[in-house]
């Protein structure tokens, strides 16, 4: 009867858990509003301005205040741009599989699925990554407040 209960639970937990991930549509849903719409738009230009290095256009983008967490650290907008400018990361590719953007007043959170081509210290990796990109929105325009990357367990879908 113990083993029951206990397979029993496992089995709840695991529907309950299989539903608690984020709608990470591959397209934006038909009810996208505009705003939201706005957001998506800019977080696929910005994975090319970071790709092509426009650090000027970046630092537009980029709130002073702006956190980046990587996996090798965290560290703020200066060094962020810095990192781009001077290669020491080059985001050569985004593959944007799904994402999607909750606004709550003028704080957007926006989570992309992606796996990312870069040259990190000279040598090309690719990882599987939840990019979560917060953005603040100040004097009509949209700003970014925080770019973190989580690593995924799933494996690389991008094909160089």
């Amino acid at each position: 009867m113990k083993k029951v209960i206990i397979a029993l639970f496992f089995c709840i937990a695991g529907v309950q858990l299989s539903h608690a991930q984020a709608n990470l549509p591959n397209s934006a849903p038909a009810n996208t509003t505009k705003a939201e719409q706005e957001l998506l738009d800019l977080s696929k230009a910005k994975w090319q301005w970071m790709s092509d290095k426009k650090t000027d256009t970046l630092n537009g983008l980029f709130d002073e205040k702006c956190v980046f967490v990587h996996m090798g650290g965290s560290w703020g907008k200066t060094q962020e741009l810095n990192t781009i400018k001077g290669g020491m990361i080059w985001y050569k590719k985004a593959e944007v599989y799904g994402a999607s953007v909750n606004i709550f007043g003028n704080t957007a959170i926006l989570l992309n699925d992606i796996d990312l081509l870069a040259v990190v210290g000279g040598n090309e990796v690719t990882h599987a990554f939840m990019v979560t990109e917060v953005y603040i929105k100040e004097d009509g325009k949209w700003k970014m407040g925080s770019l973190t990357f989580s690593i995924l367990l799933r494996p690389v879908k991008m094909s160089k």
